[in-house]
């Protein structure tokens, strides 16, 4: 089974094999969202409005969740979901690197890299199963055009796709409009989710602005990004 962070990035390709379907310091909100709602349905945490609480410390065995599990476990107070929200954003870096790993090893992604020594140039990733794909995009459509009761895990999935501005990639217009009600209802189904989101919404720039300056220390687009339509996106 997938890792949410992995499910992420399948979503996250460009035709090219580039992962730039949206911009940098959104994806970092994903992965960083994913790792936590990866807790929560492994029962290690849970949340209510005012704040994210351990509730089992015990290490799932994974390497790609342990540590933020490691590190609430470790943390002197108590704090809200969109405090650890933003506090994963920070590892997005090594959260990337370890889901596209085990994506190429799985054998669902080839990697192509073109960088000059390894400096200079994108990253592509092929996509080597594409059944993989086919059966991540399946269950997004299930739950947004059927009124069946959702999965959690494809409730996460589409949170993420949602915050990301990846469902209309996803969906031909029409379904995409015909779903809009059902895509409000499941953004309120999950409450780390609603965190992830609201991390978006309100701390967006101040949050973009000291989480992810390139290289050259470039800052994000002054302009709030529109969800759901397409940006300009810069590659992971």
């Amino acid at each position: 089974m997938m890792r949410l962070a992995e499910e992420f990035l399948l979503l996250l390709r460009d035709e090219d094999g580039a992962l730039s379907r949206a911009p940098e310091w959104l994806a970092r909100y994903a992965l960083g969202g994913a790792v936590l709602m990866e807790l929560a349905l492994e029962n290690r945490i849970d949340t209510d409005v005012d704040r994210l609480f351990l509730t089992d410390s015990t290490p799932v065995g994974d390497r790609l969740v342990d540590p933020m599990l490691a590190e609430i476990a470790q943390a002197d107070r108590s704090h809200d979901a969109l405090y650890w929200v933003e506090h994963a954003t920070r590892h997005a870096d090594e959260i990337r690197e370890t889901a596209l790993a085990r994506l190429v090893d799985s054998g669902i992604l080839e990697l192509s890299d073109d960088r000059f020594l390894r400096i200079f140039g994108t990253r592509h990733y092929a996509l080597a199963d594409e059944k993989a794909e086919r059966e991540l995009i399946g269950r997004i459509e299930a739950v947004l055009l059927s009124d069946a009761i959702p999965d959690p895990r494809d409730i996460v999935i589409v949170t993420l796709a949602d915050g990301c501005g990846l469902l209309d990639r996803l969906l031909p217009a029409e379904d995409l409009a015909r779903a809009a009600p059902r895509i409000e209802l499941v953004r309120k189904m999950e409450l780390i989710g609603r965190a992830f989101l609201n991390a978006l919404d309100v701390a967006v720039q101040p949050a973009a602005g000291r989480l992810d300056r390139g290289p050259a220390g470039t800052p994000p687009p002054a302009e709030p990004v529109q969800r759901n339509r397409d940006t300009d996106s810069s590659p992971v």
